[in-house]
C-alpha cells in the first residue's frame, strides 16, 4: 500500500509552483543506438514526484515535445521528451518523416524496446517516484505509448493526442494494466473512424480501462500550431480542440495520481 504522505506529496506537486522550469539534455541507450532526450522539471523541491514521458511526432524530437515537456513540468511532474530515432536523427521532410516512422510502425518489438529505454531513465530520476508513471504521445507518439501500455509495461497510464491506434497485434491489449486515455480528431482523415472502431473493439474485448473523446470538426494535428489552420490539407491547429484536450489529459492525471486511485491499485 502506498504510504499517505508520499501520495499527498504527489497533489501538492501537481498544482501551480513558482520556481524556474529547468530542462537538460539527457543522454542514454538502447541496446547499442545512442540517444538523447530532455528531462524538465521544476526546481522548487526535491521530493520525489509523478513522471511523464512525452513522444515525440512523426519527424522526431523537437522543439514541440519539449514544449509540451516544460509545460507538465509546470504542473508539477517530472516529464521527460523522449527520442525515438536516436541521437542527431531527425527527418528533414514528411517523405522522411514517413520512412523513419514506417521503421518502428512495422517492428513494434522495436518500438516498445525504444520506449521501455526511456521509461527506465526517468523512473531512475532522482526526483521521480518510480511507482507513478504515465505516458503521452501526439501522432506517431501515440502509438509509441500505446504500444509501452500493450507491452504489459508498469505505469499507470497512457495518454494520445491525434495518435495512431492500429496494431498488428490486437491480443497484446490483454496485457494492458493501465488507463488508457485517447484525444482524436473527429475529423482525422489519417486515423480514420474505421481504425477508432477497431481500437475500440480491441479495448473492449481485453477488458482495458480506456476512454476516448472525440473532437467535432478536428482533423489531424489539432494541437500542433505549426501544422497551420487550414482543415481541407488533412493536418491543422484546432485551438479548441487543443485546450480542451490539454484539460482532459490534466484531468485524467489528477485522478490517476490521486491518493483513492492509488488506494486502489496499491
Amino acid at each position: 500500500m502506498k504510504s499517505l504522505v508520499g501520495v499527498l506529496a504527489c497533489v501538492l506537486w501537481a498544482g501551480p509552483v513558482s520556481a524556474a522550469v529547468r530542462t537538460e539534455p539527457i543522454e542514454y541507450r538502447d541496446g547499442e543506438t545512442a540517444l538523447q532526450g530532455y528531462i524538465a522539471y521544476d526546481d522548487a523541491s526535491t521530493d520525489k514526484r509523478p513522471g511523464v514521458l512525452v513522444v515525440h511526432e512523426w519527424k522526431g524530437l523537437g522543439p514541440y515535445a519539449i514544449r509540451r515537456a516544460e509545460q507538465l513540468a509546470r504542473l508539477g511532474y517530472v516529464a521527460m521528451a523522449v527520442d525515438m530515432y536516436g541521437k542527431g536523427v531527425r527527418a528533414k521532410d514528411h517523405e522522411e518523416a514517413g520512412k523513419l516512422s514506417g521503421i518502428y510502425r512495422k517492428d513494434r518489438a522495436l518500438t516498445r524496446s525504444r520506449i521501455r529505454a526511456a521509461l527506465n531513465v526517468l523512473k531512475a530520476n532522482e526526483f521521480v517516484d518510480p511507482g507513478r508513471i504515465a505516458a503521452i504521445g501526439y501522432c506517431f507518439g501515440g502509438m509509441a505509448v500505446l504500444e509501452l501500455a500493450r507491452s504489459g509495461a508498469d505505469i499507470l497510464g497512457v495518454v494520445t493526442f491525434h495518435g495512431a491506434l492500429d496494431t498488428p497485434n490486437p491480443e497484446d491489449a490483454k496485457q494492458i494494466t493501465c488507463k488508457v486515455l485517447v484525444l482524436h480528431g473527429a475529423n482525422d482523415g489519417y486515423i480514420t473512424q474505421e481504425q477508432v472502431a477497431a481500437f475500440e473493439r480491441e479495448m473492449r474485448e481485453a477488458g482495458v480501462d480506456y476512454q476516448l473523446i472525440q473532437y467535432p470538426g478536428a482533423v489531424h494535428s489539432f494541437t500542433v500550431r505549426e501544422a497551420g489552420d487550414n482543415p481541407a490539407a488533412g493536418a491543422a491547429y484546432d485551438k479548441a480542440a487543443d485546450e480542451q484536450s490539454w484539460e482532459q489529459m490534466k484531468a485524467f492525471f489528477q485522478k490517476l495520481f490521486s491518493p483513492s486511485e492509488l488506494e486502489r491499485i496499491g
